[in-house]
């Protein structure tokens, strides 16, 4: 039986997936940045939590976890090798593990570069990715304490998935990223339409994620930079622009 996910707006701009395993009802929630909107989401789809999954350290990512264990009494899992930043993990992970959600199973995925210790998890039934702040829709995670190399990388860990990968990650950034990849591919008529496609969504208030794995390897500049070099020269673009 396939997972079903649910987002859940938390933050200014972050989002939490809620992921349910349909043939058991486990329930899961990856990088809760904030407890109240996760419990409504919870109570909302059956007022159970088994696991949390944490990609990486940063509060707007981990800032309710506390709070939900207590709740919930849930298992959380993060990378063993930064459990020092993470809340107290009852189950410390290794990209490779695999993780059970009920019936489903997740492969951990080592994801460095927007942190040293970042992760991924990614679900096969139906394709689903849970980056982050590794990959965004037409962007990238900063490079707060990786480098281009360990970001490239990172991406060419996801070279096997299929395009028909859903892409769960951390941020609406989406039509902040979109701006940016047309100054630096305006001639890409996938990224254009996506482009047209993310401006209706906001102007509708609908999330612009996930997206797909097909759609980034069309339209993300980060994910399409054929080196490291290039990848460098985008991020730090990306950073200074406005």
């Amino acid at each position: 039986m396939p997972i079903t996910v649910h987002a859940i707006a938390a933050l200014s701009d972050n989002y939490v997936w809620l992921i349910q395993d349909e043939a058991t009802g486990t329930t899961a929630v990856v990088d809760p940045g904030e407890a109240t909107p996760v419990q409504s989401a919870i109570d909302e789809h059956g007022g159970r939590l088994d696991l949390i999954l944490l990609t990486h350290h940063h509060a707007d990512h981990t800032g309710g976890t506390i709070s939900l264990r207590k709740r919930y009494g849930a298992q959380v899992i993060g990378n063993a090798a930064d459990a020092a930043r993470l809340p107290p993990l009852d189950h410390a992970v290794n990209p490779g593990d695999r993780i059970m959600l009920g019936e489903s199973c997740a492969t951990v995925i080592d994801t460095p570069g927007h942190t040293l210790g970042h992760i991924a998890y990614y679900f096969d039934d139906p394709p689903s990715l849970f980056c982050g702040d590794t990959l965004f829709s037409l962007g990238c995670g900063r490079l707060f304490e990786g480098t281009a190399a360990q970001m490239f990388a990172s991406f060419r860990a996801f070279d096997h998935l299929p395009d028909r990968t859903r892409v769960y990650c951390g941020h609406e950034y989406t039509a902040s990223n979109a701006r940016f990849a047309l100054s630096v591919d305006p001639e890409n008529i996938a990224l254009g339409e996506r482009a047209r496609e993310v401006e209706r969504l906001r102007a509708e208030g609908v999330p612009t994620v996930p997206s797909t794995l097909g759609s980034e390897r069309d339209c993300n500049p980060f994910l399409r930079a054929p080196d490291v070099a290039t990848l460098a020269r985008l991020r730090k673009a990306k950073d200074h622009a406005r």
